[in-house]
């Protein structure tokens, strides 16, 4: 691990200030920077401590709820109006990481959670991600995790987090304070860039923009799942995720919103595969076509062929789940 300055910010405004410094970047709970640190991966030259600015409480904001920026994965997933109103939430990030790295994370750190590409983490090896215009070593080498969706030729890395795709499903908005102390608010569906030929740049952030907050608005379904498909029982990323908010009324469905993991670059929410559902019956035929929708601009490789027919069968399974 390089040198690097430490300070303590005393509150969001003197966060973002020192932040804005070209080499600085915000700590709170580490759990994914301190590791790419070691490696490496990442240098700052200054870590600005968030972690103390009172960020950490989970309010009533009108109908929904104001989750702050430091509120730890282990204390939101336990949350009782979370998991009342929001469960598909709350189960979610149970479905994340693991009892001791929950206890440390938190709710801004997970949505800016870098990708897990083995080939972003080897500095020996190209990658667009860490070192642009290096090219893209996952195009030729081991892909069993990386994306199907949204990729491009420059970058096929696998966005990580499931609490996000949980969030992506319930139009979450995510509140920044810039370094010029202006206040602004980002619904998730833009807060994250496709790849593109800038695969570097992940989020619309700038630079010295510190996530303040998470506004959760009522949920517009009260049949909610999470489903997640991994190699391993716990402690693993997912190969496909899926989480559902739907609404039934008069048999019918009035309100789907589906959103995935492990497909795409981002947390993945198809517009189409949502309006296709809303207003129809449930039925096998419906579901297929579903599957359909969402895959059919799926980009893959011999080694993520896989994940089209793994993650129809996902999407059924979790639509027939919430549906019944």
């Amino acid at each position: 691990m390089r040198p690097f300055d430490y300070s303590r910010a005393t509150d969001p405004g003197d966060a973002c200030r020192a932040a804005a410094a070209p080499e600085a970047a915000f700590v709170a709970g580490g759990t994914n920077l301190l590791d790419l640190m070691k490696l490496e991966v990442m240098a700052p030259g200054a870590l600005v401590d968030i972690s103390r600015l009172g960020l950490d409480g989970i309010e009533p904001e009108g109908d929904g709820l104001r989750i702050g920026a430091t509120v730890t994965n282990s204390d939101l997933a336990a949350d009782a109006r979370v998991r009342e109103g929001w469960p598909v939430l709350s189960r979610a990030l149970l479905a994340g990481a693991s009892g001791q790295l929950r206890n440390k994370a938190t709710t801004g750190g997970n949505l800016l959670q870098r990708t897990r590409c083995p080939y972003f983490y080897d500095t020996d090896t190209p990658c667009n991600k860490r070192e642009p215009g290096s090219g893209c070593s996952a195009l030729g080498g081991e892909q069993r995790n990386h994306a199907i969706l949204g990729t491009s030729p420059e970058c096929i890395a696998l966005h990580p987090s499931d609490m996000a795709v949980a969030m992506r499903a319930l139009d979450a908005t995510v509140a920044v304070q810039g370094a010029n102390g202006e206040h602004r608010h980002i619904a998730l569906s833009e807060f994250y860039r496709l790849p593109g030929d800038t695969p570097h740049l992940e989020t619309r952030l700038m630079h010295g923009d510190l996530i303040t907050a998470v506004h959760l608005p009522a949920a517009k379904g009260d049949r909610q799942v999470y489903r997640k498909v991994r190699d391993r029982a716990s402690y693993a990323f997912a190969l496909v995720s899926a989480a559902a908010v739907v609404r039934m009324e008069g048999g019918r469905i009035a309100h789907a919103a589906l959103a995935f993991g492990g497909l795409g670059t981002q947390p993945w929410r198809d517009p189409e595969v949502d309006a296709l559902l809303t207003g129809e019956a449930p039925s096998e035929a419906l579901f297929d076509k579903a599957g359909e929708v969402l895959m059919r601009d799926a980009e893959t490789h011999e080694g993520t062929a896989f994940k089209v027919p793994l993650g129809k069968r996902v999407l059924k399974a979790v639509l027939a789940e919430v549906t019944a």
